[in-house]
């Protein structure tokens, strides 16, 4: 959705694309800035656990690479035309999914070959995870009513981060750390689950105007 003054928005504003030009300019400032924090924290903790040799540091620093793809997704993209923009909806959504089938995989993967439990990693880890997404929820807020298919994304995501983090955090922590796995197991699988219902709201938010702008072309090719 073009935002700019003098835009013309007919048959646009019953579009759930549309976006006030003053919340365009400050949603396209703040996904930069959400972005870009992350990757250069992503970077340093990467960097910091093959310094280390920590394997678990570095796949948790590895992990980050989804924020930074769904956010630049959403920075590269918003203020497009609403067709960009409903694509590059629907690229969050499948990096939602990923996610969740990662989350699966690791599952699978830490079921198969146990991994040894790392008190302090776990700790910096979920720490980390949790002053990032309060921060990053906390950028987004005024943006949570927005209708537009990109900032419904980020928002979503930025909520599924937040529940999975601040809620199951430490839940996690001490899942991890009990002497049974079956609880870090269901974690799992819990964090999964969110991951694949962000995938799908998202993927109903952009329907509506997917479908009318199948409709559209087809009164258009008679």
């Amino acid at each position: 959705m073009d935002a700019r003054p003098g835009h013309d928005a007919e048959g646009e504003a019953g579009h759930a694309s549309f976006v006030d030009a003053a919340v365009a300019k400050a949603y396209r400032l703040t996904i930069w800035g959400i972005a870009l924090g992350i990757f250069i924290f992503a970077g340093n903790v990467v960097m910091w656990a093959r310094a280390t040799g920590n394997a678990q540091l570095f796949k948790d620093g590895v992990d980050w690479v989804y924020d930074v793809a769904l956010y630049g997704i959403a920075a590269l993209v918003f203020g497009r035309d609403a067709r960009a923009e409903r694509w590059a909806a629907l690229g969050i959504g499948a990096v939602m999914a990923v996610a969740g089938l990662h989350t699966l995989y690791d599952l699978w993967d830490k079921i198969v070959r146990p991994r040894p439990i790392e008190v302090w990693t776990l700790g910096f880890s979920a720490a980390s995870a949790i002053v990032v997404a309060v921060l990053i929820i906390g950028l987004l807020w005024r943006f949570r009513r927005e209708a537009n298919p990109v900032i419904k994304a980020t928002w979503l995501s930025s909520r599924n981060d937040l529940i999975s983090t601040t809620g199951f955090a430490l839940v996690g922590l001490v899942a991890r750390v009990m002497p049974v796995r079956w609880p870090e197991y269901l974690f799992d699988l819990v964090v999964a689950a969110i991951c694949f219902q962000a995938a799908w709201a998202i993927w109903k938010a952009a329907q509506p105007d997917l479908r009318n702008k199948a409709a559209t072309g087809a009164v258009g090719g008679l």
